[in-house]
């Protein structure tokens, strides 16, 4: 008698009824921005202001300050050659330079001991007390002291014109940052040789490569038939599928104005609108070109699911969840609608597995199978 008592309510609960192949589909988030996208577009993170820092001179490379992800300022040293022999050059045309403005120094009082006596013999000369050949002598003496001083300064303008490039080439010997970013990759190490050209053998072009993370930017390129849908300024959001959980403001900074024969797309560039340092170069990116901009109320993701797989019964909602192999119904809350989506506010999670059809065909606790598509 028990034991019919337990088949008999096994029966009715459906233990013994077949499977329902049913269709089913994952509860998930969408942002709301999804609603106004006007078209979605694939690229790259780039770096619009990028640089392969190199040497001016060649040399051996003896230092070297930086690593792959260091940050910079403009002007800071990267790394130093060898530059013993333009030190030595360096002092070289000091120690000229001093010795020219001594000359300079000596021809100046001898100008200046050569115009006395001038001016004196011309008074002379004028009384009768000296002769027209002592006179000429030292006219001629003066000329030459006005004419050696300009010599002198023509010298110490030499000296500083070599020790200017003597200094030059001292500070070539030191690679700085042209501006200021991030070292994104090295090329050298201490002990290669550095050349501007790079054309010897075994030698490097540039110490590194870097970045103004300032000026990153997202490129994608566009189909020719969808550009009218893009403008300048037009609000933007980005995926990053390094950074799936955050979504970045952008706007359309420009249209290139070129179209790739090949691809039958045109190149357009996105800024930033928000800063953040997880965003690096040359990360794989989606591009929402949106209607609008985002409310400061639709930038968090809400929960959805396919409006299909909502049952209305006495002014209530339900969906059949499916979980250990049974579709349990459960009571939901329902928000807004967005296309064929609508937002669940209670009931089910993100990640839930739940029944879009047959939805006639199940009870409480039906067993059910899910379709494989």
């Amino acid at each position: 008698m028990v034991i019919a008592v337990i088949a008999l309510i096994l029966y009715l609960s459906g233990f013994f009824a077949p499977s329902i192949n049913v269709e089913a589909v994952t509860v998930s988030q969408m942002y709301p921005s999804q609603s106004f996208t006007l078209l979605n577009a694939s690229g790259y993170v780039v770096a619009q202001r990028k640089a392969a820092v190199a040497s001016k001179v060649t040399g051996r490379l003896i230092s070297l300050t930086v690593e792959e992800g260091s940050y910079l300022k403009k002007g800071q040293i990267i790394g130093r050659l060898e530059n013993e022999d333009v030190l030595a050059l360096e002092k070289q045309a000091g120690a000229n330079l001093n010795a020219a403005r001594f000359n300079l120094n000596q021809a100046e009082a001898e100008l200046q001991d050569a115009t006395l006596i001038y001016k004196r013999n011309q008074e002379l000369l004028r009384h009768g007390y000296i002769s027209q050949a002592e006179y000429d002598s030292g006219e001629a003496r003066y000329k030459k002291a006005i004419a050696m001083k300009e010599s002198a300064e023509a010298s110490v303008n030499a000296a500083k014109a070599a020790l200017q490039v003597a200094q030059l080439n001292v500070e070539y010997t030191f690679i700085r940052a042209p501006f200021d970013g991030v070292v994104l990759t090295k090329s050298a190490d201490v002990g290669d040789i550095v050349t501007p050209i790079g054309a010897a053998a075994n030698a490097k072009a540039a110490l590194v490569t870097m970045a103004d993370m300032d000026s990153l930017q997202v490129e994608v390129d566009v189909s020719e038939s969808n550009l009218r849908q893009i403008r300048i300024g037009q609000p933007c959001e980005i995926l990053l599928d390094a950074l799936p959980d955050s979504r970045f403001s952008k706007a359309v900074h420009m249209i290139v104005p070129t179209a790739d024969r090949s691809k039958a797309s045109v190149l357009v560039k996105v800024r930033f609108l928000d800063k953040d340092k997880k965003i690096l170069p040359e990360m794989s990116a989606k591009v929402a070109f949106l209607e609008r901009e985002v409310g400061s109320q639709e930038k968090k993701p809400l929960t959805v699911i396919n409006s299909s797989a909502i049952i209305g019964r006495n002014g209530k909602q339900y969906v059949f969840l499916i979980k250990d192999g049974r579709a349990l119904e459960t009571q939901i809350t329902t928000g807004v609608s967005i296309r064929e989506m609508t937002e669940v506010i209670d009931g089910v999670k993100s990640g839930d597995k739940i029944a879009l059809k047959p939805l006639n065909k199940l009870r409480n606790g039906s067993r059910v199978k899910i379709a494989e598509k």
